[in-house]
């Protein structure tokens, strides 16, 4: 098991797909389809098994992963010693759909303020060491830190009259609770709710979303919904395994 064979790994976990893992470490596929077939060789187990659109990680995959980040940062620091290189050490926060910009800020200034040796690096989705995300996105092995409690709240057009359409995101996990409220057709479905803000926006329709994305949207109208006694928390998700790694207790206790 070598810095290569991690580098390959960590890369293909985050992008769930082998050929964008390539490209992002600059490998061609094969080479690094050859770097997990090693690696699971020597830890005689399976990481990735593919599907018709790239690969879904093993449960072993999922242990590994904060394991690998830690050994190949530790690689990392270890060369930029003897290679005088005074580079600050990465610390990756992944960040979820419909995160408000005012909660990422919060955290981006408490990781400014605490982690000085750390480089910061934000990135979109399931990736990281830790993850801004609302807890229904939290993972069953995944340790929760509550930042924000964000009610619900009706949103319409600007010009918007009464028995407007609905519009709905029957992916997002409070769609459930949210249906006995929709008394009237639905027009449009939308996979996140900064998308639905965009419909309403345009007139197509009313939604119900998290109070802090509707307020940094300036197209539309914000009603309160005393009735509907339903709010989501976002927070900072991350493994017990992540605390190893260099800045995660610091902007935990920060936080």
């Amino acid at each position: 098991m070598d810095y290569r064979q991690l580098r390959a790994f960590i890369a293909v976990f985050e992008a769930r797909n082998i050929s964008a893992a390539a490209r992002s470490i600059h490998l061609s596929q094969p080479a690094l389809s050859g770097s997990i077939k090693a690696l699971e060789e020597t830890l005689g187990t399976t990481l990735f098994v593919r599907q018709a659109r790239g690969v879904a990680v093993t449960e072993d995959a999922r242990a590994l992963y904060p394991e690998a980040q830690r050994m190949v940062a530790d690689a990392n620091r270890l060369l930029g010693r003897f290679k005088g290189d005074r580079e600050r050490a990465p610390l990756q926060i992944g960040v979820e759909q419909d995160v408000s910009a005012a909660v990422l800020g919060k955290v981006v200034l408490a990781a400014a303020a605490v982690l000085p040796p750390v480089r910061l690096q934000l990135v979109t989705g399931c990736m990281g060491a830790v993850r801004l995300a609302s807890e229904e996105l939290r993972c069953e092995d995944e340790l929760f830190l509550p930042l924000h409690s964000d009610p619900f709240v009706l949103v319409t057009a600007q010009q918007a009259t009464t028995d407007v359409p609905w519009i709905t995101c029957p992916a997002q996990p409070s769609h459930q609770r949210l249906q006995p409220f929709y008394n009237s057709i639905v027009v449009a479905e939308a996979d996140t709710f900064a998308l639905a803000l965009e419909l309403v926006a345009a007139g197509l329709g009313a939604a119900i979303v998290p109070e802090s994305l509707a307020v940094e949207h300036r197209g539309v109208r914000i009603e309160p919904m005393p009735q509907l006694d339903l709010r989501r928390r976002i927070g900072l998700c991350y493994s017990a395994q992540a605390l190893a790694l260099d800045g995660v207790i610091q902007l935990r206790d920060a936080l």
